[in-house]
């Protein structure tokens, strides 16, 4: 469910400010960034150097932030990602077992509008060769970033609650009334051959819009009570951008148009999710899925 490219990379894998190893990093350019890093570039700590400070909110660990991104390779002196070209910002929460640490040392007291760079050491960034972004495992990181947005995210979905169809699994809770797994009851649809939305929680946020970066927490299962495929409760919020065709069908086709802070329970069958391909090992060709997805932010 949670796209690639750097964002997922970054996620799951504390504020420097002496900005002298920066110095000699050069920016051109306001909407479309350059930056300018010599060959060899090293960081024995995360560093962070203000280019131009904005007159928003500090930034706090915890809040969702959404930032505009160029990324460079101490090493090569190399851009090896950025937002700027692909238009897609990256939103995640900011704390520690979310990003990188790297991430939140480099954005924590920051304000909302600001530019900054910020150099990460490898101890604070992956630890190891990521050959999708063509790092290695001693190389620091180079990023500009401009951040964009911030806000808080609750834990979990509030608001008022909804009695589901009998004909679904029933959704269980665990000790801290999070989503847990579905269960089958006599009730149950044996099979569910059509997509289908329902809210469990009814939140009071905005509707969510195609593009916005979206915060959730979830758990997905094969329906109607097969095994639990992948969940976030255990880890930290997922963020991605919803209707941009990163995600399966059912998601983006569902979850536009619903209010932040609702719980919705999504049943997608195979021709809005994996198809006759499946995916991985626990969701198999034609395998039909339900999902419990808390709306906790977007931006």
């Amino acid at each position: 469910m949670i796209p690639l490219a750097l964002a997922a990379a970054l996620l799951v894998a504390g504020c420097g400010s002496d900005a002298a190893g920066l110095d000699n990093v050069s920016v051109k350019g306001d909407k479309s960034p350059t930056v300018k890093v010599d060959k060899g570039f090293k960081a024995t700590k995360t560093t962070t150097k203000v280019v131009k400070e904005g007159s928003g909110d500090k930034i706090t660990e915890g809040d969702a932030v959404t930032v505009d991104y160029v990324a460079v390779n101490g090493r090569t002196g190399k851009t090896f990602d950025s937002s700027f070209k692909s238009g897609t910002p990256l939103t995640t929460t900011l704390k520690s077992g979310s990003v990188l640490p790297g991430f939140v040392k480099g954005l924590k007291g920051q304000k909302v509008g600001s530019r900054v760079l910020i150099a990460i050491p490898p101890k604070d960034g992956f630890g190891q060769a990521n050959k999708q972004l063509g790092l290695k495992a001693t190389d620091t990181m180079v990023f500009l970033m401009d951040i964009v947005k911030t806000g808080t995210v609750p834990e979990a979905a509030e608001g008022k609650a909804n009695k589901l169809p009998d004909t679904l699994p029933k959704l269980t809770l665990d000790d801290k009334k999070h989503p847990a797994k579905f269960v089958k009851t006599d009730k149950t649809e044996p099979k569910a051959d059509k997509m289908s939305t329902h809210v469990a929680i009814q939140g009071d946020g905005p509707s969510i819009k195609a593009g916005q970066s979206l915060t959730i927490q979830y758990v997905g299962q094969t329906y109607p009570a097969g095994e639990v495929f992948d969940e976030s409760w255990s880890r930290e919020p997922a963020t991605f951008q919803i209707g941009a065709g990163q995600l399966i069908k059912c998601w983006d086709k569902s979850l536009v148009g619903q209010k932040v802070g609702s719980r919705v329970v999504l049943v997608c069958p195979a021709d809005v999710a994996y198809g006759k391909e499946g995916s991985g090992d626990k969701i198999k060709p034609g395998d039909t899925l339900i999902f419990a997805v808390d709306l906790l932010a977007a931006f």
